[in-house]
């Protein structure tokens, strides 16, 4: 288990080319997306109680053919008070999942977090519904 974070963002505004999308995608066709993404809703902001895929701090699950999931993640703020332990409760899930070889999680601060990163779900049990 692999995880970092990245206090500076390798894509800054100068190296980042035109038309580059700031959130890579997803491997949603991959078969192990849907369990990776339940066990990213088994995580929890100590501070918000809604899971961290509904509140939008998921940004890319990448999974390799041979089961190895890259995860690019972040906090509603930088100075969040679990800003060290949830990229490792983060890996904890995911390395459970049946099928998952290796997990890698980075912590990025682009884009910012916004409420508009939030699903339906997370916004209506906040109460912005």
């Amino acid at each position: 288990m692999d995880v970092s974070s990245e206090q500076t963002t390798e894509n800054t505004e100068a190296e980042r080319m035109e038309g580059t999308p700031l959130i890579a995608p997803s491997s949603t066709d991959h078969p192990l997306y849907d369990a990776v993404v339940e066990a990213c809703r088994t995580v929890y902001d100590p501070e918000i109680p809604v899971n961290i895929y509904d509140l939008g701090l998921i940004y890319t699950i990448d999974i390799s053919d041979e089961g190895a999931v890259e995860i690019k993640m972040t906090l509603t703020a930088p100075g969040c008070p679990v800003a060290g332990d949830m990229p490792g409760w983060v890996a904890d899930a995911v390395l459970a999942v049946p099928g998952v070889s290796t997990i890698n999680v980075d912590l990025v601060w682009e884009p910012q977090w916004g409420m508009e990163m939030m699903s339906d779900e997370a916004r209506l049990e906040l109460g912005f519904m």
